[in-house]
């Protein structure tokens, strides 16, 4: 059979792009249970919308030989465990003798028996060997050869013997809604539908690790952003209530980012969750032009109100033309066809819609909010006093 499947994303982090995860036997419930149950999630993820190319590398039907060393009567022959295992693996393997040098060339001499004499399972029981008193015993005498099946290769997964199961999604499903999928299936009721027989467990692997182990980390870099501008606008202005009339700006550049992505029917993904730490910098830009203007012309001596709105008024084109020379900047990233246009589709979307919000929003809010805090914080900037709020 051949399989087609994407490169990692990441080289290092695995084989495969995709998701994976390792089907593990926690209590020797056997190589045949192991990859029938591997098989069954395999199909019951393959049912699911939006996964695709559902396959696993493990197969238990490869023919082998099961060799039963008889312990007493190789005791009773003198025979130790140790010489018979020293045996199969000269003839049957190879073994490693040493060097020699021949013909201006060095060869290696390797000790194993001639093809013709290791082609059948018979001719294990006509190999001999050495026992104590240096008689040869045949291996006939001592064990039995039977034909049995398992895996070619037995992989273990934190010490116990797994199989691997891999996949890949639709445009549309993100590998956190995969991994979800898989967990809803693989899960012990209630938390899922408990496809996996007791005994077997599964775990990540490669890169689908790496995203549960960093878990929902956009979350708290995004509040770390935030508060990070915060500070520095707070130490600007030392006041710890001014900065939030350029911090209030920001959840309607969200919300603006937000509906554009759900317009374009896009996805929650990393690129878009760049898109939305990109843009709280750029909503605190715009927000800062008002609020210094107004600031400082409120220290000027004049009302409050008045210099809200020559703030707004005053600030209008600065605004404008930064923010539609970032908005028409990122039009290509919307527009971007081709390999890895997906990517650039995303953060563009995440971008332009937040940053097309923040520019209506931000003229007509920015001036509300800069008034409500500065009516709550008490402070009057005409008569040169400071908040210590």
């Amino acid at each position: 059979s051949c399989v087609v499947f994407n490169a990692p994303p990441i080289d290092g982090l695995g084989n495969t792009g995709g998701f994976k995860l390792q089907i593990r036997d926690r209590t020797a419930r056997g190589p045949a249970v192991l990859e029938q149950t591997t098989a069954e999630l395999a199909g019951a993820l393959t049912a699911q919308p939006g996964l695709v190319g559902l396959f696993s590398t493990y197969k238990a039907n490869q023919p082998q030989l099961f060799i039963d060393i008889d312990r007493t009567k190789a005791k009773a022959a003198g025979v130790s465990i140790a010489a018979i295992n020293q045996t199969l693996q000269v003839y049957l393997g190879s073994a490693y003798v040493n060097d020699f040098t021949a013909f201006g060339r060095n060869w290696q001499v390797t000790a194993q028996a001639d093809t013709p004499f290791r082609m059948l399972p018979e001719d294990i029981g006509r190999l001999k060997v050495r026992n104590v008193t240096g008689e040869m015993v045949p291996l006939a005498t001592l064990l039995t050869v039977e034909e049995t099946s398992g895996p070619a290769v037995v992989t273990r997964y934190n010490l116990a013997p797994s199989a691997d199961l891999s996949g890949s999604t639709l445009p549309g499903t993100s590998s956190g809604e995969a991994i979800g999928l898989v967990e809803a299936l693989a899960s012990r009721p209630p938390l899922g539908r408990g496809l996996l027989p007791p005994g077997l467990d599964y775990e990540w692997t490669d890169l689908s690790l790496q995203q549960m182990l960093a878990g929902n980390t956009a979350s708290f870099v995004f509040v770390l952003g935030t508060v990070f501008v915060f500070l520095v606008l707070a130490a600007q202005y030392e006041s710890w209530l001014l900065p939030l009339a350029v911090i209030l700006i920001v959840p309607m550049c969200l919300l603006a980012a937000i509906t554009g992505v759900w317009i374009a029917g896009s996805d929650n993904n990393i690129f878009t969750q760049i898109g939305l730490l990109v843009l709280v910098g750029l909503a605190a830009k715009n927000a800062i032009l008002i609020v210094e203007f107004a600031r400082q012309r409120e220290a000027d001596g004049l009302p409050r109100t008045q210099a809200v709105l020559e703030a707004a008024v005053q600030r209008l084109r600065p605004i404008l033309m930064t923010s539609l020379a970032f908005i028409l900047g990122v039009v290509p990233l919307l527009l971007g066809r081709g390999a890895g246009a997906e990517m650039r589709v995303a953060l563009g979307t995440a971008v332009f819609s937040g940053m097309l919000g923040v520019t209506i929003f931000g003229i007509f809010f920015t001036p509300v909010f800069y008034s409500v805090v500065m009516w709550f914080s008490g402070n009057d900037v005409a008569s040169g006093g400071e908040s210590t709020t």
